[in-house]
C-alpha cells in the first residue's frame, strides 16, 4: 500500500467542451469528496486583474480526491477515467484525457483558488473572490463570493446567462422593490445580484444544506444578510407570491417544476430560467407555456439557453 500522507489529495482534471462540462462534472462529483471546480477558459484583462471567458476552447473541471491511501485513490482515478470513456463514446465534443496531480494539505485548501478570476458579465456586475483584488468603475455592482469548493461564481455559461439577465430586468425596472426567489440558490449568487440590481430582498431554497450555509455566509459578505433568506427545501415555498422567481437548474427539472414555478409568481412577475442545453429548449418552453407562462426573451452564450417567461396580469 501507498501511502500519500494523512492531509493528502488527488487532483482529477479533465479538458471538456461546454457541451460536455455538466456530465463530465456529474462523473468527478461521484467520487471528489472535496469537491469540485469548472475552470472555463478566460483570457486575463485589465492588467491581470481581470478575466474575459472565452466560450470557444474547452473547459477544465477539477475534482478532489482523498489520498491518504494514494493507492485506493489511484484506482478511483481508474474508474474515472473508464466512465469518461464511456462517455466520450456518445460523441460530445472534446473531452480529453484524465490527469492527475497529488495535492498536499498545506496547499490544497488555497490550491482551487487559483482558478477563479474576477469576472465582469454584462455592462455592471463583477464578481470578485473574496481573494482577490478589483478596481471599481462608478457603475459597477460588484460581488464579493466565496463560493467554497462545491460552488462557483459565474465561471459557467448557465450562471452567466442568469446573471446577464438581470442586467436587463434592472434595467426596466421589474426588479425595483421585489421580492425574489432563487430556486436551487447554490452560492446564493443570483440572490445577491438581484438585491444587489434593485430587489428588496431574496429568499432562497436549495436540496442541498451546505448550499444552505455557503448563500447565507455570502450573503452576510456583501452586508446584504438582513435581505436574504435561505432555506433548506424545494417548491412550493409557502411564501407569497414573488415578483421575480431566479431558477438556474437542469432543463428536466424545469419542466417537472414548470407549473411550481409559475404559482411561485405574482401577476406580471417574470421567470428567468437557465441550465438549458440547446436540444431541450423546445421542451422547456412547451412546459412554461402549458404552466400558463408567456416566454418573452431567449439569450445564448454556445449550446445553453436562457429564457426569461412572463406570468400573464
Amino acid at each position: 500500500m501507498t501511502v500519500a500522507g494523512s492531509g493528502a489529495w488527488l487532483e482529477l482534471a479533465v479538458e471538456a467542451d461546454l457541451e460536455a462540462v455538466e456530465a463530465v462534472s456529474e462523473i468527478l462529483g461521484r467520487v471528489a469528496s472535496g469537491g469540485t471546480t469548472v475552470e472555463p477558459a478566460f483570457d486575463l484583462v485589465e492588467e491581470g486583474l481581470g478575466a474575459r471567458v472565452d466560450p470557444s476552447r474547452p473547459a477544465v473541471v477539477r475534482g478532489y480526491v482523498p489520498a491518504r491511501d494514494l493507492a485506493a485513490a489511484e484506482a478511483t482515478a481508474a474508474d474515472v477515467a473508464e466512465s469518461l470513456g464511456h462517455l466520450q463514446a456518445f460523441g460530445l465534443r472534446t473531452i480529453g484525457d484524465l490527469r492527475t496531480r497529488v495535492v498536499h494539505e498545506e496547499d490544497w485548501a488555497d490550491a482551487w483558488k487559483a482558478y477563479f478570476p474576477v469576472m465582469r458579465i454584462g455592462r455592471r456586475i463583477v464578481i470578485r473572490p473574496t481573494w482577490r483584488r478589483h478596481r471599481r468603475l462608478p457603475d459597477d455592482v460588484v460581488l464579493a463570493l466565496d463560493p467554497g469548493m462545491a460552488f462557483g461564481t459565474g465561471l459557467h455559461p448557465t450562471t452567466r446567462l442568469c446573471l446577464a439577465a438581470l442586467e436587463p430586468l434592472a434595467d426596466g425596472g421589474a426588479l425595483h422593490g421585489a421580492s425574489v426567489l432563487d430556486v436551487g440558490c447554490g452560492s446564493g449568487i443570483l440572490a445577491i445580484a438581484a438585491v444587489r440590481l434593485g430587489a428588496a430582498d431574496a429568499l432562497g431554497v436549495d436540496t442541498d444544506p451546505i448550499a444552505i450555509e455557503s448563500t447565507l455566509a455570502n450573503a452576510r459578505r456583501n452586508r446584504l444578510a438582513r435581505r436574504i433568506r435561505a432555506r433548506h427545501g424545494s417548491l412550493p415555498s409557502g411564501e407569497a407570491p414573488f415578483g421575480v422567481v431566479l431558477a438556474n437548474l437542469i432543463a428536466g427539472v424545469l419542466v417537472a417544476l414548470a407549473p411550481a414555478l409559475a404559482a411561485e409568481l405574482s401577476p406580471g412577475g417574470t421567470l428567468l430560467a437557465s441550465g438549458i442545453f440547446i436540444d431541450r429548449e423546445a421542451e422547456v418552453r412547451a412546459a412554461f407555456e402549458a404552466a400558463g407562462l408567456d416566454v418573452m426573451e431567449r439569450t445564448a452564450e454556445g449550446d445553453w439557453i436562457a429564457l426569461a417567461a412572463r406570468r400573464p396580469g
